[in-house]
């Protein structure tokens, strides 16, 4: 377990104050299996990622619904992409500010593959995260579906699609790239010694995390429609369920796991050197 001295003004004066890195997460936890806290957290993700996909999804339908010009909408009519990404980072925020204190509020298989892998979480808890976030997508894509049968199917469902002039290269360092921004946000606003050490700083973790959700939907709506959340991906591919919305799927799989693992491994072992740290000691401990 790593131990860190930090230094705090108090009066004029300097003292140490020491902070101490929560254990890793064990690989197995068959406790976990007992305990009702354990369930509750899995049914907040379902709930979560299924109100998630339900606004989003009515969201981006409503949008294209508005300014289709060939069924009387206005070229510039509706919410536009700002206001897709808009409703992507907000409902981020919400449902991380809901959920964060029972299931640290993932809503999104990247970023609990990201939290596995800094042994945040263990697997399986992971496991059973990202089956309950791929299900509730599912049913939040149902849900839209049932209420806007029509246009769920004139306008795509909302399914991700990779676009016209790009390449599936292109399309897969979107998604990484994307998923790195996202994921190494939530590592930075959810840090522990950060809290010990910027406590006079208050952050409220959701709203960097929900604004890092809507700054990657600006730039990557253009190339991939965004995915950067493979059970959102996933669950607007089952219910359209055409060929189109599962030519590129791969993509927000491969990209979104990449981006993650990229995100866990540059936080945990460069800015808080947790290899060096642990090597350090383990070299004290070998001299006494």
């Amino acid at each position: 377990m790593a131990k860190d001295v930090e230094v705090v003004e108090q009066r004029g004066e300097f003292h140490g104050k020491d902070y101490r890195d929560p254990p890793p997460a064990p690989l197995v936890d068959a406790d976990e299996l007992t305990k009702w806290s354990f369930y509750r957290a899995i049914i907040a993700e379902f709930v979560a990622t299924l109100l998630f996909l339900y606004i989003t999804v009515l969201t981006v339908i409503g949008y294209k619904r508005q300014s289709d010009t060939d069924h009387g909408g206005d070229e510039c009519g509706g919410v536009g992409i700002l206001g897709i990404a808009w409703a992507f980072g907000g409902m981020i925020f919400v449902l991380v500010y809901c959920t964060a204190g029972i299931s640290g509020g993932h809503i999104n298989p990247a970023v609990t593959f990201g939290l596995f892998l800094a042994r945040k979480v263990s697997l399986v808890r992971a496991i059973l995260y990202m089956a309950a976030q791929c299900l509730g997508a599912v049913c939040g894509c149902g849900l839209a579906k049932a209420f806007q049968r029509a246009y769920y199917e004139r306008y795509g469902g909302g399914a991700n699609m990779l676009q016209p002039g790009y390449s599936k290269g292109t399309g897969l360092g979107a998604e990484i790239i994307g998923t790195f921004v996202l994921v190494y946000t939530v590592f930075s606003a959810t840090d522990p010694k950060r809290n010990a050490r910027d406590s006079h700083v208050p952050v409220l973790a959701p709203l960097p995390i929900g604004f890092a959700v809507f700054m990657v939907h600006l730039a990557t709506i253009p190339i991939t429609g965004t995915g950067i959340n493979p059970a959102r991906s996933f669950g607007a591919a089952v219910m359209y369920d055409k060929e189109m919305a599962w030519d590129d799927q791969w993509i927000y799989w491969v990209g979104p796991f990449v981006g993650a693992a990229i995100a866990a491994f540059y936080y945990q072992f460069i800015l808080r050197a947790a290899a060096f740290k642990a090597l350090g000691s383990f070299t004290s401990s070998s001299t006494l």
